[in-house]
């Protein structure tokens, strides 16, 4: 063991005291998160058992269209079954924009009452195909538009507002261009606004089109399922507070505009929308049951740059919105607080930094505050517990699936840099460019992401996180040169989830990414999925 005192770092002691007591300020605010995650799965477990929910309307007639199906319908609940908007905000999504509108057009619901909203801001041809598939479902009787703009303004929550300007519904739902909705998606949401007049919006659940392309998208499928299944149903069934995930869910007119609308200080608009409804005194719920099949994110970049955004976006919203949510009087005290550790949740890559790039400091100073990195044992173990009963809760096969558990815990922590580099930008500028995240039509057949124009190829946070791995790699020796072998472990840990975040994407950045005649073939005019 090195003593202290016989090192010229005698002198520093007081400064490095300091920095053992923000070590064990860090800690303690981790361990608040996985306290949170804790709570969750408590309030998941109580609350598991579904509550009475009105029952779906009936599907109409298939060898009719709106026939006999629609009349006992509308026996069942009246006249006046609601006009519901489809809004489906596009940008640059050639490969995925006919998928989508078939999707949407095969939904079953009244024609009269179903109006479709192509929002199209993109530069490429999707604007011809989406135009072409658009005139193909109007000439059999769907009333679908493309309405294109010139620019971007404002982004995705732009598009959702001036589409909403032009919508004749009352309801109002958003998917993405990566989603599928089942056909019988509005039969099961609607009833819940019908039964319940201060409903704002209801999200559901996303499933995965492409789950098994690699263990990446199978990681990714892990957390999603923890998130819906677990966070979402509690946060719900409880009377916390929620949020809409962006796509999969359906909002009500009046709450949106009642709410202030969409607005793009932030980049996270469905966050925003999603508490500014609530603290308005509308309701939101989360419905485990339907599920809307969704699209994954195959390359490390393209995930890296999705969490990066909701990261900075999260941060934007936390500046935004937590003074509001601290002086409402519709919520209570512990709305309030968990409210916070929702917003605040992404502030725990910048702590995990944080802690990384302390732990020299207490291997050479005690903390003065003990010992307290033993509470995160016990209370990161309820993260695990929210994705293994995610699930347990999904699949007969929820042992195997959990076999990708390793590698969401790499990429989780390995994101952790460029994480933090979006949160300090969220935490000091409002609104940015809205970096979509990249969709390649994999839904099962054999396709390949590798090809596709789309395809990143650059990321600024590669060197940080090289610098990361190579740092705990030496805290690590450091740790054994002292005898501190329980530290060890974890810069280990670090050491290889950077080291595989960064490599993973200098991969994917090289030419190497692709396939040698796929490389050819793309030089000689380019190739298309």
């Amino acid at each position: 063991m090195i003593a202290l005192s016989s090192m010229p770092l005698a002198a520093l002691r007081p400064f490095l005291q300091i920095l053992a007591l923000v070590y064990a300020v860090v800690t303690l605010w981790l361990t608040a998160y996985g306290l949170h995650s804790w709570v969750l799965l408590v309030l998941y477990w109580l609350g598991r058992r579904p509550h009475p929910s009105p029952s779906p309307l009936p599907s109409p007639d298939q060898r009719s269209g709106e026939g006999r199906g629609w009349r006992r319908s509308r026996r069942g609940w009246g006249e006046d079954l609601p006009v519901v908007t489809v809004q489906l905000p596009i940008y640059n999504e050639r490969y995925v924009v006919r998928r989508l509108i078939d999707a949407v057009a095969a939904l079953e619901y009244p024609r009269d009452r179903l109006e479709i909203q192509v929002l199209d801001d993109s530069t490429d041809e999707t604007t011809v195909i989406a135009q072409a598939r658009a005139a193909f479902w109007r000439e059999r009787g769907v009333d679908i538009r493309v309405l294109h703009r010139s620019d971007r303004s404002g982004f995705k929550a732009g598009a959702l507002a001036w589409g909403l300007q032009q919508a004749r519904g009352e309801l109002i739902a958003v998917f993405d261009a990566d989603f599928c909705p089942r056909p019988d998606f509005l039969l099961r949401v609607v009833p819940h606004f019908m039964a319940d007049p201060r409903l704002g919006m209801v999200q559901t659940r996303w499933s995965h089109l492409n789950a098994n392309d690699s263990p990446v998208t199978r990681a990714e499928a892990i957390a999603l399922d923890g998130h819906f299944v677990v966070e979402q149903t509690a946060r719900s069934r409880a009377g916390l507070l929620m949020h809409f995930n962006g796509s999969g869910g359906v909002w009500r007119r009046a709450c949106i505009e009642e709410s202030g609308g969409w607005q793009s200080d932030t980049v996270c608009e469905d966050l925003d929308l999603s508490y500014r409804a609530q603290l308005a005194g509308w309701r939101c719920r989360f419905l485990p049951e339907v599920d809307c099949p969704a699209e994954l994110p195959p390359q490390i970049l393209a995930f890296k740059q999705q969490q990066a955004r909701w990261a900075r976006g999260s941060a934007q919203c936390l500046r935004k919105l937590a003074r509001p949510l601290l002086t409402s009087r519709r919520v209570g005290p512990l709305q309030k607080l968990l409210g916070l550790l929702h917003l605040s949740g992404y502030l725990i890559h910048p702590l995990l930094v944080l802690l990384l790039l302390l732990t020299p400091v207490t291997l050479l100073v005690p903390s003065p505050l003990g010992d307290v990195s033993r509470l995160l044992g016990p209370l990161c173990l309820g993260p695990i517990l929210v994705y293994g009963t995610g699930q347990w809760a999904l699949y007969r096969d929820w042992k195997r699936r959990l076999l990708a558990f390793p590698v969401l815990v790499l990429i989780g922590t390995g994101i952790a840099w460029g994480n933090t580099i979006a949160i300090f930008q969220g935490l000091t500028r409002w609104g940015g460019t809205f970096a979509r995240t990249p969709k390649f039509c994999l839904d099962g057949r054999e396709r390949n992401w590798q090809r596709s124009q789309y395809r990143l190829t650059r990321d600024r946070s590669i060197g940080g996180e090289i610098a990361l791995a190579l740092y705990a790699l030496a805290t690590a020796a450091l740790a054994w040169g002292l005898g501190r072998t329980e530290a060890v472990p974890f810069m280990l840990l670090y050491a290889l989830s950077f080291g595989v975040v960064a490599g993973s994407s200098l991969y994917e950045m090289s030419r190497w990414a692709v396939p040698k005649a796929r490389r050819a073939a793309r030089a000689r005019g380019g190739i298309r999925l």
